[in-house]
């Protein structure tokens, strides 16, 4: 039988600069930080600094925005047919200064550059987003990846532009929901398994079944990383959830080791898969995608909430274990 534990929440470091909260429109009192695609962190709410958010005028960091689709009802007005969550586009006021006219300009420059690079290729052919970070005074932490979309503008008025000038700079962000910077971990792993003969005939079973209920604690639907570590030679999960109204919502996939051509798990190695975009990829790198049980696999993601799920190992053993890990995902900031 597994050993079945509880969600663990798994800090990560801590931002290297924290700038001193301020009271931000839409968000209360928090600190906040942008991060440029090279790992530069600008601190964004520090009154000291030589730029820092200028608190009138800046939105779009509440919930998110959705186009709706209905279809007409015969008794008068609609029913609901498709939400589709938008993308999010922020207005961020920068004011930037300097001691002096050289000292504000490679100010300007700089913060500038760290904005507008989100728009060159990087590697891969890929175009690296920034990232705008919101600290909470008791340590928790939400962000949300951002490209520059317009204004980096000096606001061309008498006196400015020589030791200091703002900017209002229009972020647009892919995915409208921030990211919890904590990842929740759940761990499950096999239990003692008997010997045959010791001390008297006992059957022992080669599969890990577990059924258990996990916790989304964010506002949206969430795609999890699954890690799988041997031995074991074909794993099945299972989401087996009903809504309100009786749909079936249930969903699962499997992998099966001989489908994408290769032995069981041994001991101590891994397969990770990624539910968004699909990717199985062994502990070496191997390509192990083709072992999913498509067209039938659903790689199903986990709804804010509880969800009942199962899971099933064939072929384990006494190290046999399963990781899931998932960032949680909030409307607002």
């Amino acid at each position: 039988m597994p050993l079945i534990t509880a969600p663990v929440i798994t800090p990560v470091q801590p931002p290297i600069e924290i700038p001193p909260p301020i009271e931000v429109p839409e968000v209360g009192y928090a600190s906040i930080t942008y991060v440029d695609p090279a790992g530069g962190r600008w601190p964004m709410t520090d009154l000291t600094a030589d730029w820092y958010t200028l608190a009138e005028g800046v939105s779009g960091l509440g919930a998110a925005k959705y186009t709706i689709t209905s279809d007409p009802h015969p008794r008068g007005g609609a029913r609901l047919r498709h939400v589709q969550p938008q993308p999010r586009t922020i207005v961020w006021p920068v004011l930037v200064k300097g001691r002096d006219h050289l000292v504000f300009t490679e100010n300007w420059r700089d913060l500038g550059r760290a904005f507008t690079r989100t728009l060159r290729l990087g590697p891969g052919d890929r175009r690296p987003p920034g990232r705008l970070e919101v600290a909470r005074p008791d340590g928790t932490m939400r962000w949300i990846e951002t490209y520059y979309w317009d204004g980096w503008d000096g606001r061309g008025q008498a006196a400015t532009g020589i030791t200091w000038d703002s900017a209002i700079v229009t972020l647009w962000c892919e995915d409208p929901y921030w990211v919890d910077a904590q990842a929740v971990t759940v761990h499950r792993e096999t239990g003692t398994q008997s010997d045959y003969l010791v001390p008297y005939p006992t059957v022992s079973s080669s599969q890990v079944l577990g059924a258990t209920t996990l916790e989304n604690p964010g506002d949206v639907e969430v795609w999890p990383v699954w890690k799988i570590t041997g031995p074991a030679s074909k794993i099945t999960f299972t989401r087996e959830d009903t809504i309100a109204d009786g749909v079936d919502t249930s969903a699962s996939f499997t992998l099966d080791m001989a489908r994408a051509g290769r032995g069981p798990l041994l001991a101590g190695q891994t397969v990770t898969i990624s539910t968004d975009l699909a990717r199985v990829r062994s502990g070496t790198g191997e390509n192990l995608v083709g072992g999913l049980n498509w067209p039938e696999a659903e790689l199903w993601s986990l709804p804010p909430g509880t969800t009942p799920v199962t899971f099933q190992l064939d072929g384990s053993g006494p190290s046999s274990a399963v990781d899931l890990e998932f960032y949680p995902r909030y409307e607002t900031a």
